[in-house]
């Protein structure tokens, strides 16, 4: 057997390799700039075979967009399995997800910042990803509603979940600007901001204005 048989990579391990180069570009340089050929040097191969693998400079976003986001949820999902209440499963959630955007900022630009701004196909696979993230973070506030007095509550969680999600997407920017705050920071941050709240509304207290 030849040395080059013997060094040949397996696709799937191949395919890896393209996304993650493509990733570090994208990020770099936005979606329009980012040209195949540095995708190809980056990842080492010919451009040709970027496109054998992957299909069109589209296709590999949408690979990336993918894998990525489903990252994100896997993160997600294995932290707050972890935890035992519905405030700490919550936590344990949030850290995670403030964890993944410090350690793979280049994966949340392209989530974050440049995807909605492409073609309806990568518009689409954004609007996916947020729906399985808001889908968990919307499982957690039901288990909230579950352990408390006030059944019919139940119809807030899917209001909560969407305010929660808004201002976790919203401090990723403000992490960019403060790189000093640790995830652990800025989870226990949003916590006491978000749960008392969130707690008391999930209990059935509301707020209406006083008479004037």
């Amino acid at each position: 057997m030849s040395d080059t048989r013997r060094r040949r990579i397996p696709r799937p391990v191949r395919e890896q390799q393209i996304i993650d180069a493509a990733i570090q570009v994208f990020a770099k340089r936005g979606y329009h700039a980012a040209a195949v050929d540095e995708i190809a040097e980056q990842a080492g191969i010919s451009k040709p075979m970027v496109y054998l693998y992957l299909d069109s400079k589209e296709g590999l976003f949408l690979a990336c967009l993918r894998r990525e986001a489903g990252r994100l949820v896997a993160a997600f999902q294995a932290a707050a399995g972890e935890a035992h209440s519905p405030e700490l499963r919550l936590r344990a959630g949030l850290l995670a997800f403030f964890t993944f955007v410090t350690e793979h900022r280049g994966s949340w630009v392209i989530l974050h910042r440049q995807a909605a701004e492409l073609s309806p196909a990568i518009a689409a696979e954004v609007a996916c990803g947020r729906r399985a993230v808001m889908a968990e973070v919307a499982g957690l506030i039901q288990d909230g509603v579950a352990d408390s007095a006030a059944r019919p509550a139940a119809e807030e969680a899917d209001f909560v979940a969407h305010a929660l999600v808004g201002a976790a997407d919203t401090l990723t920017d403000w992490m960019a600007r403060h790189p000093e705050e640790s995830p652990e920071r800025i989870t226990l941050r949003l916590m006491n901001m978000v749960w008392v709240g969130m707690r008391n509304v999930l209990d059935g207290e509301v707020w209406t204005p006083a008479e004037s």
